[in-house]
């Protein structure tokens, strides 16, 4: 962990803000303003004896409601527009994921930069819905790939001593732009200039161009022996290591890719998502791994959005909700290092799992404790959303590595897009439906997580053989033991 690799992975920190900004924006460019009918007073602003309808524009000058006039029957399209971004990003994270271990990490993340810029700006000047819903979809799809490959440049590029606290931290940005989410919309209640606001700040991520360099392991792994040679070395330099040492580079690593061409098992060096499930202990991994992404996300936007709704000011319930992820990231560096990536997982599902049924349980609770306890609960989840991109960055091979992180983060938008009606629809039936909901998905991710295999201290598993591996000798050794 030297000097590059710290720059570096600050460096690609600053990417995970718009992906708070994308995917939670809706809670402002949508907020919350009562329909009501103007002439005559008492009349049902959706009935034909309303002659002149009007929003109640206090807390919000202009939303996308107000602008596409998504009210009455058309009030649906208002959710579909969240819908769509969530399924924009499970699109970009699958996609970008395969495309990443194809064609580089670098070139790929820096398109869905890009591409994350242009179509965030061009929403924010949307003449009509149909243009609005596909720009936030595309802007989306760009944001789900940034997230999976950013990620993965992270974790190729730091050692196992450091990367609980590198790839934990690196959830922080996130939480610190749900956070300051809330601030941005303060001052600007017209959704157009909100939108402008947190699309157009990606414009410093065209730095990326001159500072992100591709990943020396995909190089390694993918036959580009001498560019990963090359920048090894480069590394090597920025360092500060000796000069002695940075000669001794190309021989090892010549060594080390014999080594690794002559296994068998490492002639195919470009795996596919089909690959994950072709044997029996890597497929139990991806499995249980694809459960606690869509666990995490459906947990943390649900509670989330729970909290929001729960009355009060909307600003500073989202502001709580995003503050509580950044101590969360904090303890979770902490106890994956020294208590392991299982028992951390096991605790987060237990605390999320044993908040929101504590709701649904006790009727009589106050509002005040229904508060606590969703907190509880919400702060469960903010454990578990930085462990699982850990422990799914170790459980994947490098020749799958983005193609598994994709997959997991592809049913994690699942559990997002399932999330807002939970906390909305659902809960028009009856209140205690989305804690209960949240609260037996907690659970069956707290059980589930006894199946995964501990992967503190561990390297990094390479081959698709390595994948299948891992966790077998943890088996055969406690079987022996006992």
């Amino acid at each position: 962990m030297g000097r590059y690799q710290l720059i570096f992975c600050l460096v690609i920190f600053l990417s995970k803000f718009p992906s708070a900004w994308v995917t939670l924006a809706h809670l402002f460019v949508a907020g919350k303003a009562e329909y009501y009918c103007v002439e005559p007073p008492k009349a049902d602003p959706c009935s034909k004896d309303c002659v002149q309808t009007d929003f109640n524009r206090s807390v919000f000058s202009e939303t996308i409601e107000m602008t596409f006039d998504l009210t009455c029957d058309r009030f649906w399209l208002s959710s579909l527009t969240q819908f769509a971004v969530m399924g924009g990003i499970m699109v970009g994270a699958i996609v970008f994921g395969i495309l990443s271990d194809r064609f580089g990490r670098r070139k790929v993340f820096l398109v869905e930069c890009i591409m994350q810029l242009v179509c965030g700006v061009i929403a924010s000047f949307s003449m009509h819905y149909i243009m609005y819903i596909t720009l936030r979809f595309l802007t989306a799809v760009a944001t789900g790939g940034q997230m999976t490959t950013s990620f993965v440049l992270i974790m190729e590029i730091i050692g196992p001593s450091r990367r609980e606290a590198m790839s934990i931290l690196y959830q922080i940005p996130f939480f610190m732009g749900h956070a300051l989410l809330p601030l941005f919309s303060y001052f600007l209640r017209d959704w157009h200039y909100f939108h402008l606001c947190i699309s157009s700040i990606s414009i410093i991520y065209l730095m990326y161009v001159c500072l992100v360099s591709e990943s020396p392991r995909w190089l390694f792994t993918t036959g580009h022996l001498d560019k990963a040679i090359t920048l090894v070395e480069k590394i090597a330099k920025k360092n500060g290591r000796s000069f002695e040492n940075i000669q001794l580079i190309r021989p090892q690593m010549e060594e080390a890719y014999q080594i690794f061409i002559s296994d068998p098992n490492t002639l195919k060096k470009r795996g596919t998502v089909f690959d994950l499930f072709r044997t029996p202990n890597l497929c139990k991994n991806t499995t249980v791994m694809v459960y606690q992404w869509l666990n995490a996300c459906m947990v943390y936007y649900g509670a989330a959005q729970f909290i929001s709704k729960l009355g009060g000011n909307i600003f500073l319930n989202v502001f709580i909700s995003g503050v509580l992820g950044i101590p969360g990231c904090i303890i979770c560096i902490f106890m994956t290092k020294y208590s392991g990536r299982r028992l951390t997982l096991i605790i987060s599902n237990f605390i999320s799992a044993f908040g929101f049924l504590l709701i649904a349980c006790i009727s009589n609770l106050s509002a005040s404790l229904v508060s606590v306890f969703a907190i509880v609960g919400l702060f469960g989840a903010s454990l578990t959303f930085p462990n699982v991109y850990l422990y799914a960055g170790e459980i994947f091979p490098t020749v799958v590595r983005t193609t598994g992180v994709g997959l997991c983060s592809c049913f994690g938008r699942i559990g997002s897009m399932i999330a807002p009606f939970v906390a909305s629809d659902l809960a028009l039936k009856s209140p205690v439906i989305p804690p209960l909901v949240y609260g037996v998905i907690a659970a069956i991710g707290f059980v589930l997580t006894f199946l995964l295999p501990e992967t503190r201290g561990l390297p990094i598993v390479e081959t698709l053989a390595d994948g299948e591996a891992l966790g077998k000798k943890q088996t055969n050794k406690s079987k022996i033991e006992m």
